[in-house]
């Protein structure tokens, strides 16, 4: 079961009904299947609903505060990594990051915040060339005309499509008006989503952070500032 044709079949063979029932009709279920992939993708974090996308940027001489789109269809707020011509940037509250400006109008820090669907980089940073953002998505069925359209999970781990079938069934009962058999697929759609996530949970654990990895950074209490050279020979003389 992969394609979006492949889901609707399976759930007109559970109901035991056609398209031709004006009860559930390709309308009908096209929209049902769409708010079931929606939710099925945005359930959890998914590696495979993870982006990148490369843009130029513009170096702003006036010093104007410029909020640039997020990419259409990213979630707001999921912009984990943002570089400017191969230069990391920290991403920082909101708030924090509007203090930071008015406070150090000046400072070339490369720092950068989001706020709604708009994300913001210092424009003091001494940076040019092209924006790289990582993030996550939420995809899209876009043509259900296309029987062979692919969900999210087809590629990845197919059994996310039983759980796209198990929440339009919920959609369907819920329309019977049976409750409980609407709530009893519901929960078989978050047990299927749940099992595929604990085992990409379990395939991360081989993840290591590299040496220089720490929850602090070292402090130079002498000279002041952060340092990674802090503990050395002859550091006291």
């Amino acid at each position: 079961m992969r394609t979006i044709y492949d889901i609707i079949d399976e759930v007109l063979v559970q109901l035991g009904v056609s398209t031709t029932v004006a009860f559930y009709t390709d309308q009908i279920l096209n929209d049902w299947a769409d708010k079931a992939h929606k939710w099925g993708a945005g359930y959890k974090k998914w590696p495979f609903t993870e982006a990148r996308l490369s843009t130029t940027y513009v170096v702003d001489d006036t010093d104007t505060e410029i909020g640039f789109p997020y990419p259409e269809g990213w979630k707001p707020d999921s912009i984990r990594l943002l570089r400017v011509g191969g230069k990391r940037f920290r991403k920082v509250n909101f708030y924090k990051y509007q203090e930071f400006r008015e406070d150090n109008s000046s400072s070339q820090e490369k720092i950068f915040s989001d706020y709604g669907n708009l994300y913001f980089i210092n424009p003091r940073a001494d940076v040019s060339g092209s924006t790289a953002v990582w993030g996550q998505y939420t995809p899209k069925i876009w043509d259900y005309t296309d029987n062979t359209a692919l969900t999210v999970f087809s590629d990845y781990a197919e059994e996310g499509n039983e759980a796209i079938v198990e929440e339009i069934m919920s959609y369907a009962k819920k329309k019977e008006k049976k409750p409980q058999e609407s709530q009893l697929h519901h929960a078989n759609a978050v047990r299927i989503l749940e099992e595929i996530w604990q085992r990409i949970k379990d395939e991360q654990f081989g993840y290591h952070d590299t040496d220089n990895d720490g929850m602090f950074e070292r402090l130079d209490i002498i000279n002041g500032g952060l340092r990674d050279d802090t503990i050395k020979r002859d550091r006291w003389w």
